[in-house]
């Protein structure tokens, strides 16, 4: 265990990881009794590894049973430093890696950060025809603009709309999407469909987004507005969020960024993607690695860490697995959500529509629209009426 913690010593380490490093150490100290009774065999060579084995050690090795109270608080400390190290150290290398480096690292991740189901979302929301949000239906809107609610049936909406940014939050900016969509649809016209989005084409998105954020009493927030960005131009634009602010400039070697700062986002963060190697590598011609450039951007949101049950936390498959509703007398129970006919009609029709639905479930449309209207599922009503009908 002593080799481990001072083998970075002897490696070649940014000026972020350096800075870092002496933090770690500051708080291993009152730990260096439980941690040297780990038993470590593998030595890391690289700055990456070392954190992560060290990072294993405290969060799944060390004994907590032998370990006092006023213990934890450094522990806990330890591995909040390992965690913004691993991704500064996962940015940093980004900046200089080809496109076969990038993508075979984005998979590397795939089932820590449910790479899947993120693939789902993008390749639902490139379908949708985001030109007048007015024009989509609300679960729709919402699931652009990343707000989960219980109305999003899993039979479509197969996936957290929530990945890559939430705004669930940004109350102003949903009560005025919910009134007027609208209010949108000029900014987001000012960023093309294809083609590198040039920066007066962002200061023009800026204008229009500022405009009516501004109605709304709320302060133009990044975290809002590069959703929007990320959703339109996966290829262009990653998003920002308050908890991930300190590792993007750390990994980007940038100056500190404020969640309102446009122009340093335009000029720092998009300007210094622009100079990655990835970035700019040739269209690929396999589709499972097509689906990754077409997404290379936004998908830098794989670089930061997480841990291993970070995929299964997905609204999504917390909904798809929440137990069937039971029936409640008039004394009490929950609530049941239903569904307009209009809305029961459109989300049952585009469900049948999908490939693979039998012509016996297309066949039982009237019955599954009636089941939703009332507050179902519909998957929990297409796998019943399989079930009875086989």
């Amino acid at each position: 265990m002593k080799n481990l913690l001072i083998s970075p010593s002897k490696m070649s380490l940014s000026a972020s990881q350096s800075a870092i490093y002496q933090k770690i150490l500051e708080q291993v100290a009152p730990l260096s009794l439980n941690l040297m009774a780990v038993k470590v065999e593998r030595q890391p060579d690289d700055f990456l590894a070392w954190c992560h084995e060290l990072l294993d050690v405290c969060v799944n090795r060390i004994n907590r049973d032998l370990m006092d109270e006023i213990q934890f608080k450094p522990l806990k400390k330890v591995i909040s430093l390992l965690t913004l190290a691993t991704s500064v150290t996962q940015l940093t290398m980004a900046k200089a890696a080809p496109w076969v480096i990038y993508q075979e690292f984005i998979n590397s991740q795939a089932q820590r950060h449910g790479l899947e189901e993120r693939l789902r979302l993008l390749d639902f929301v490139s379908k949708l025809d985001t030109s007048t949000l007015s024009e989509l239906s609300v679960e729709d809107r919402l699931a652009f603009v990343g707000k989960h609610t219980n109305d999003h049936d899993t039979a479509l909406y197969n996936f957290d709309v929530q990945w890559f940014g939430q705004t669930k939050t940004a109350k102003g900016f949903h009560e005025l999407l919910s009134v007027n969509p609208a209010a949108f649809d000029d900014a987001l016209s000012k960023i093309p469909d294809e083609g590198e989005v040039t920066q007066s084409q962002f200061a023009d998105f800026v204008g229009s987004f500022m405009v009516a954020i501004i109605s709304t009493g709320e302060k133009p927030s990044l975290a809002v507005a590069t959703r929007l960005l990320a959703m339109k131009r996966p290829d262009q634009f990653v998003t920002i969020s308050s908890t991930k602010l300190d590792e993007l400039c750390q990994g980007l070697n940038i100056a500190k960024l404020k969640l309102h700062d446009f122009e340093a986002y335009w000029t720092d963060v998009i300007g210094t993607i622009r100079t990655m190697p990835w970035y700019s590598s040739e269209q690929p011609s396999d589709e499972s690695e097509l689906a990754l450039w077409n997404n290379r951007v936004v998908l830098m949101d794989l670089l930061f860490w997480c841990d291993e049950e970070h995929a299964q936390q997905s609204n999504y498959l917390k909904l798809k697995n929440k137990p069937a509703r039971k029936s409640t007398s008039k004394a009490g129970g929950g609530k049941v959500t239903r569904r307009s006919k209009e809305s029961s009609t459109e989300i049952v029709d585009r469900v049948l529509a999908m490939e693979g639905t039998s012509d016996f479930i297309k066949a039982q449309r009237n019955s599954i629209i009636a089941q939703v209207e009332s507050g179902k599922k519909i998957d929990e009503v297409i796998t019943l009426l399989s079930k009875i009908f086989g």
